[in-house]
Formats: structure tokens, sequence, C-alpha cells
């Protein structure tokens, strides 16, 4: 269930009492192992947002998951949204606190998408012609994806904007140019 208010709040408050204790980047650490747990474990996502498992069930479930793998703050933070019957909105939570710390240490993504995996050198050089554009001092955060339907070429997302440099938009503008006859009425 998303709810973005409630996962705001949860994760605001994480962030500001990781502030008070300086725990800062060892729960960013956390929320980032946690991202990568819901992400690769959808089962993991289940049993947190079923109804028909107990809630003490579920506590038992995640301290397993969790249990010496994260500090005692985000430990005590999971306990918490359990005992609150909140534990459904743990993934959305994790991602929020995520986008939170971001944007309080000046980290923007950048989502590079492609037809084939990508060596380092390739995001090195994307990485210097995006800084080269920007003349403030970012820091930027590389997520790399693979797509088969791009047939080459690539998506870029960053800050809300998408550049497609992908052969499929290519193919599908050309497709569309046909449909539309636009060189029939050229030739006459």
């Amino acid at each position: 269930m998303n709810n973005p208010r409630l996962a705001g709040r949860y994760a605001k408050s994480l962030l500001d009492l990781a502030t008070e204790q300086k725990q800062v980047d060892t729960v960013y650490a956390d929320m980032k192992w946690l991202q990568s747990v819901c992400r690769s474990n959808p089962d993991f996502v289940k049993v947190l947002s079923s109804p028909i498992i107990k809630p003490t069930a579920k506590e038992r479930i995640i301290s397993s998951v969790v249990e010496s793998r994260v500090c005692g703050l985000t430990n005590s933070f999971i306990q918490l949204l359990v005992k609150k019957a909140r534990e459904i909105n743990l993934p959305e939570i994790v991602n929020t606190f995520i986008d939170q710390f971001n944007a309080l240490r000046n980290i923007h993504k950048v989502k590079i998408t492609t037809a084939e995996p990508i060596s380092e050198q390739m995001k090195e050089t994307i990485m210097k012609n995006i800084m080269t554009s920007v003349s403030d001092n970012r820091t930027y955060e590389i997520e790399t994806s693979v797509n088969n339907e791009l047939i080459g070429g690539f998506l870029l997302e960053t800050g809300g904007t998408l550049v497609d440099a992908s052969i499929l938009r290519d193919l599908k503008d050309i497709r569309k140019q046909f449909l539309n006859n636009d060189y029939l009425h050229k030739i006459r």
C-alpha cells in the first residue's frame, strides 16, 4: 500500500534521530541494504504485507533477516514499525529515507538503461559529460539497468528529465512517419 505521507514522516523521524545520534551514514547503509533485500526478494515484501501472518510471526521473520546486519537504531526502528503495525510500509519508508538522505547530502540519481550491460569506462564517460554540463558541485549516484527492448542506445534519467537516445525510439518515430504518410504530400 502506497502511503507517501506516512513514509515521509517515518523516514524524516528516522533521519532526524540518526542525525541527532550521529549515525546517519550507518543508518543510510542499513537502508541501502534493506532496499536491496526488498528488491531482490519479493517474498519478503509479501510477508510484510500479508494479513494472514500474525504480527509476532512477522516480528520473528524480520528480526531473523535483519539480525546482526543492521545497527541498533535501525533495528529499534523496525521493531517500532512492527509494534505500530506499519511493517507493510517498510519498503516505501526505506526508499523515502534514501531520497531524503540524498536531498540532505545533495546527491542526485542518474539512471542509465541500455540494451546491453555497460562497462565502467562508459559509465565514467557519461558521468564526465553530465558533470561538464552542470556547473555546481553536485554528487551523483549512478544506477544502471538493462532492457533488451531498446535494441541499442540508452535512456538517461536524472532530476525528472529523460533523455531517450535508443534505437527503439528511432524505429517508433520512423514507423509513425510512415503511418502518417508524411512523405506522400511532399511528392505531389
